[in-house]
């Protein structure tokens, strides 16, 4: 979904059964919700008491001054505002703490269940919409917790008290009050409507032109190169104008709403003023009953306009909250596997298997990786891989090369269990790979990619990514194997000197050398580089091979290379076109050939 669609969809489309889950996260600080909703309860049974107290004051200096009487109903009134005061202070500040606790469990458990998700899931969710979850959703979520909550409240206990006071002040006057209520009721939604329509065009207008300008500000160099400004200049004014009009209709109904209802509400204070009085002078009200009737008046209204105010947030908010919960019911990662990896006492490493006589056998890590009749497919009929059949033996080179969506990448997605096959089987030291554990199966690997992604944070600390109990001497000789010492020690802090945001003050180059010191220190037996020298200039390409040869001594390789020079002393290439290898054999033989391989060396085809 891109930004655009997510914005408009501000309306949940299942409220009831996502305001249930939401809530049940309240269970977890129960104090604190009881607390909170205990406190608001007396903050509005004391407004309503506070405002039934002003007909006895004023009767007793109306009818006759009774000191004795007006100071007594003036202390009780006075504790009324004291509790007003203390409940909704206290109220708010557990709904508050409430909504941060709750909050804070939800971004604990949203990325940790993210954690423990597949690679699949990533692969069909954007970047910018997993982001949008964790910030804008949560965020308004946050906001609605803490301010909505205690006004729906605050303001159903008040609408219902305040009507149970005015049936027993007047029945007369309560009825014009339920009849100009209605009207507007009729005007909230007449106005809500048209304003939730546009505020979700001025979102979508909004998402539009941040998405434009983020896009341009990242493709500057492109801009400047082809002489873009003006144009993007023009479409930039296009989506700025665009956003103007919605922003300018949303703010229209948006701003409309308090000053109809206020008139509205001094309408009603009139009526209620003059049918009062007539009352009053029929002896059917009294002075006092007239004057509290009137704030009560004052004080129904106010609660439904605040009320329909919060209705787009809380929707919002409820939309967002639907698409968290969305990401905590994707399925986990599923690992079944019963074959862990585990040291002897000589720190050789073995395959503990269980047998079906209860006993263990152990298989000794080697690193022999073979495919058998291997099919796969990321969409279920569009197979990627057809009848795949290979084999890798201890220490041994594979390369893979063939055009951008033959497969390459696909095959080692495989090996490591990104995804699993749907036919055929992969072996590795003759063990089924679907029964090793996942976390040990890729302990015993290290992949290069052709898009490096470093962390904030030291030098040090990126290549110790690689094995976090690395010592700073196997960090700096994994650097050194990697041919990545030599520009390291040039650093301002040498190993210490902080990376920005991916690397961005290394170069391209550097930071694939990083990359490449990062899977050295790991001591991989198996070893993928998914076209890890693409990206680096001839220079940099020889100094990363220097390194690559000493690395990839005694380990299995996979070589996935766009440049064919780096692949030409495999032990074996596979050529694949459209998921299937159509020739297999070293650079000698596959030159022999003068097939496929040997016309993308001789440039009779270009590889795309």
């Amino acid at each position: 979904m891109n930004k655009k669609s997510r914005h408009l969809q501000l309306k949940p489309k299942n409220p009831m059964k996502t305001l249930k889950r939401l809530f049940s996260y309240f269970r977890f600080n129960r104090i604190l919700f009881i607390s909170g909703i205990l406190f608001i309860i007396i903050s509005s049974l004391a407004q309503i008491g506070a405002n039934a107290m002003l007909s006895p004051i004023i009767d007793s200096l109306v009818v006759g001054f009774n000191k004795g009487l007006f100071i007594r109903y003036l202390f009780i009134m006075g504790i009324f505002v004291i509790l007003i005061a203390v409940g909704q202070y206290v109220g708010n500040l557990c709904m508050v703490r409430l909504a941060q606790k709750t909050v804070h469990r939800i971004r604990e458990e949203m990325f940790a269940h993210m954690e423990k998700l597949p690679i699949s899931f990533f692969d069909t969710h954007s970047h910018g919409e997993l982001m949008s979850t964790f910030t804008n959703d949560v965020d308004i979520l946050n906001q609605s917790l803490e301010q909505g909550v205690s006004q729906v409240l605050l303001s159903a206990i008040t609408v219902v008290g305040t009507f149970i006071m005015m049936i027993i002040l007047s029945p007369i006057l309560t009825l014009v009050v339920v009849a100009m209520l209605a009207v507007m009721m009729v005007t909230i939604r007449y106005i809500g409507q048209r304003s939730a329509k546009n505020f979700r065009s001025q979102q979508a207008t909004l998402a539009d032109m941040n998405g434009y300008i983020e896009e341009i500000m990242s493709g500057q160099k492109v801009v400047k190169v082809f002489n873009y400004e003006n144009r993007a200049i023009d479409d930039f004014s296009k989506r700025n104008e665009d956003l103007r009009k919605s922003s300018t209709q949303a703010a229209t109904y948006g701003v409309m709403l308090m000053p109809v209802m206020g008139n509205l509400s001094f309408v009603l204070y009139a009526l209620v003023s003059m049918i009062g009085s007539f009352l009053v002078m029929k002896n059917r009200l009294s002075v006092g009953n007239i004057a509290t009737f009137l704030q009560y008046t004052r004080t129904i209204s106010r609660p439904i306009t605040m009320v329909s105010n919060q209705f787009n947030t809380l929707f919002a908010a409820l939309a967002g909250a639907e698409r968290i919960f969305n990401v905590l019911d994707q399925e986990i990662e599923v690992d079944q596997g019963d074959v862990r990896l585990e040291k002897d006492g000589e720190g050789k490493y073995y395959w503990n298997l269980p047998k079906e006589d209860g006993g263990f056998e152990k298989v000794p890590l080697k690193g022999h990786i073979s495919f058998e009749d291997v099919s796969f497919g990321y969409v279920e009929g569009q197979k990627v891989l057809k009848g795949i059949n290979l084999y890798a033996k201890p220490g041994q080179k594979i390369a893979f090369v063939g055009s951008t969506g033959a497969g390459k990448t696909t095959i080692t997605n495989l090996i490591n269990r990104f995804y699993e096959i749907n036919e055929g089987n992969i072996y590795y030291d003759g063990i089924d790979i679907r029964r090793i554990n996942k976390y040990d199966l890729r302990s015993t690997m290290s992949i290069v990619l052709q898009d490096v992604h470093l962390f904030e944070g030291t030098v040090a600390d990126n290549i110790r990514y690689g094995r976090l109990d690395a010592t700073d001497e196997e960090v700096k000789e994994a650097a050194k194997l990697a041919n990545a010492h030599y520009f390291i020690k040039n650093l301002p802090q040498v190993y210490d000197t902080i990376l920005t945001g991916d690397g961005g003050n290394l170069s391209q180059g550097e930071r694939q050398l990083l990359s490449i010191a990062r899977a050295a220190v790991a001591n991989p037996t198996i070893l993928i580089l998914d076209e890890a020298t693409s990206s680096v200039d001839t220079r940099t390409e020889k100094l990363i091979s220097k390194g690559m040869d000493k690395l990839m001594e005694g380990r299995t390789t996979f070589v996935i290379a766009h440049r064919l020079s780096t692949v030409r002393d495999s032990n074996a290439i596979m050529v694949l076109e459209q998921g299937e290898i159509i020739e297999r054999g070293d650079h000698e033989d596959l030159m022999s050939l003068k097939g496929r391989y040997y016309a993308l060396n001789t440039g009779a085809i270009e590889l795309q």
